[in-house]
């Protein structure tokens, strides 16, 4: 198992410079930081301009311009951000930390609740609660989420504040506190996370739940399940013991590459409920062609994507062995 692992890793450390690499001439290509920078600073001089790209490694060749960078950004030197000189590092934590949260909690109702009407559905086959979970899967697949964020917010900020006759919304439809808040309050976070992680987990729940029934039906007609059946150990046990350690297998997998997509952002959802996470973060830095800001992002986001694909590997490893000799 640790030589299966080390291979993965090894091979994870070239793959994240290649892939950042490519991210860097794609980035470079598409944006011009020097036009960004006299954009949002039309009075600057020549000299300052120059200025400008030797403090961000902004001249030689492009390679060198990538070593000199990835340089800066191992050792933590992030840089300013072009529009407003502020630190990098700080405002993509902040919206790291609400992108987590969001993503974290509507990974883990998607998951906790698709896994269980799968199965259910698996073990009661061509039953009515099969036929309508089937169907409600479809639909909550083919529902795109900025579709869903808007028929949710008419929902709960026109329609149901009209007929129970309230001044307010009935759940806010934006941001992460109401505007002029300070601190934390618990109550009121998870208020505001309610319809974005409703968005988020309708096409999960369908997704895990479709992943779950074929998986167990598969595993539940396989040979070794019917010798089990053939010894005399009870269903339950069956379904239990053996069925359900089988049947995660791709979940896992699935699940592991979901949470390292999270990191990035989830860009529509963000950006229609106003919610400063890492997919706003993005947008907003792509529209002003902040190169300081975007070059993280995408590190970021592709470590994220890698770390998950080997954790994927590693987990579906552990789950059936017969993948370490791959």
């Amino acid at each position: 198992m640790a030589r299966y692992v080390t291979r993965r890793l090894l091979w994870a450390i070239p793959t994240v410079l290649v892939v950042t690499f490519i991210a860097f001439l794609t980035l470079r290509a598409v944006t011009d930081p020097i036009a960004s920078y006299h954009r949002v600073n039309p009075r600057a001089t020549a000299e300052k301009l120059q200025q400008y790209r030797q403090v961000n490694g902004l001249v030689g060749s492009v390679p060198e311009q990538y070593f000199r960078w990835l340089g800066h950004f191992v050792t933590g030197h992030w840089g300013t951000s072009i529009k407003g000189s502020r630190p990098v590092w700080p405002a993509m934590r902040d919206a790291m930390g609400n992108t987590l949260v969001l993503g974290t909690v509507a990974w883990i109702v998607g998951m906790t609740v698709g896994v269980a009407v799968g199965m259910i559905a698996a073990l009661r086959p061509h039953s009515r609660y099969d036929r309508i979970t089937t169907t409600g899967a479809f639909v909550g697949v083919s529902i795109l989420p900025f579709i869903s964020a808007v028929l949710l917010q008419l929902l709960f900020a026109v329609y149901l504040t009209r007929w129970l006759g309230r001044s307010e919304p009935f759940l806010p439809t934006s941001g992460v506190y109401p505007p002029g808040h300070q601190g934390f309050d618990l109550a009121l976070r998870a208020k505001h996370l309610v319809l974005p992680v409703t968005v988020l987990a309708i096409q999960s729940i369908a997704l895990y739940s479709r992943y779950a029934r074929t998986s167990l039906l598969e595993v539940m007609g396989s040979d070794h399940l019917r010798t089990a059946r053939s010894k005399g150990i009870s269903e339950r046990r069956v379904v239990l013991r053996h069925g359900l350690r089988n049947a995660m297998t791709p979940i896992v997998t699935l699940a592991a590459l979901e949470v390292g997509s999270i990191v990035g952002g989830l860009i529509v959802t963000e950006r229609i409920f106003a919610y400063r996470g890492m997919g706003d973060y993005f947008l907003t830095a792509w529209t002003n062609g902040d190169y300081p800001q975007l070059m993280p992002w995408l590190v970021i986001t592709v470590v994220s994507v890698v770390v998950f694909n080997l954790v994927a590997d590693v987990l579906y490893a552990v789950l059936d062995p017969r993948a370490r000799l791959a």
